[in-house]
């Protein structure tokens, strides 16, 4: 436990920065060491702008300001849990987004291909509809949205509690008219239609990555993680019914993580893309409808 209050905010990020270090903490949920994680901290219990300058680091703290920031730091080392769950915020294409643990914490590599309008896979001025399968929080969906703005946008998840969270998200974006959520276990309960993209970042870890994941992402949702012995469970019926859901010049994206190795085992026949990212991040294919409707007639 601390000993003595934090006088400045130098103070208290110096101490964190040790201590997370210290306490091996797992960071990926939206940041990779522990400065930044004190500093994401800090700044909520101060209620400051993740824009703050770095002069802030100065500025005295009040007895009151310490203890809470105190309090945030040792819920983080004690319990493990990360960082957005503790401020119920993390931010997806540079938007904020509520987050709790009925939702995964969001961090997909997906983000870059949204503000590239998925180009140049496809003509962004042509696209009309948008499906974001296994949505979590709707932030992919909504993300899609601001990039599409004259497109519609359908998000579908299986667990009611996830659609409280995607609600609440659609809500703060203020996009009821043009994203709809829908509950579906992947495509069962979509009416046959055509969408331009279908996005997806479903549940794609195996059994054994399971049994080893850090104690940070046991806070998430096991029914957003869990995916069977080899990871592939949702995948495999994304694969069989997406042609009949794409438009003639629609793309299919999915993030698979470390499950890429094993999908290219099961599916050697189908010519993934594996698409690269400036910023890292890593595990998902794009396929066209043509791609996917040959393959189809082929089995």
């Amino acid at each position: 436990m601390i000993k003595a209050r934090f006088e400045t905010v130098g103070d208290a990020l110096d101490w964190a920065e040790i201590a997370f270090t210290e306490a091996e903490l797992f960071f990926g949920h939206g940041t990779d060491n522990a400065w930044d994680e004190a500093v994401a901290l800090l700044l909520f219990a101060l209620n400051l702008p993740v824009s703050a300058e770095r002069d802030l680091l100065e500025r005295p703290l009040t007895a009151a300001e310490s203890l809470s920031i105190e309090q945030l730091f040792q819920k983080r080392i004690e319990h493990r849990i990360p960082v957005p769950y503790i401020t119920q915020q993390a931010w997806f294409c540079g938007l904020p987004f509520y987050v709790d643990e009925r939702v995964i914490i969001p961090r997909s590599p997906i983000a870059e291909l949204i503000n590239d309008q998925f180009m140049p896979w496809l003509e962004p001025l042509k696209v009309r509809r948008i499906l974001d399968l296994c949505c979590g929080s709707a932030c992919i969906g909504i993300a899609c949205h601001y990039a599409f703005p004259d497109a519609t946008v359908v998000c579908t998840d299986i667990s009611d509690e996830a659609l409280a969270v995607a609600a609440k998200n659609v809500e703060q974006h203020a996009c009821q008219s043009c994203v709809q959520l829908i509950k579906s276990n992947l495509f069962n309960a979509i009416s046959p239609q055509k969408f331009d993209i279908i996005v997806s970042n479903p549940p794609y870890v195996d059994a054994q990555d399971l049994s080893e994941i850090p104690k940070e992402f046991q806070h998430e949702p096991k029914l957003a993680l869990e995916a069977g012995q080899d990871g592939l469970d949702c995948v495999r019926i994304i694969l069989r019914h997406a042609a009949e859901y794409l438009s003639e010049q629609g793309i299919l994206v999915v993030e698979v993580g470390n499950s890429a190795a094993a999908l290219e085992a099961a599916f050697p026949e189908l010519p993934f893309i594996w698409l690269e990212f400036e910023y890292g991040g890593s595990g998902v294919f794009l396929l066209t409808s043509s791609q996917l409707k040959q393959w189809k007639e082929e089995l």
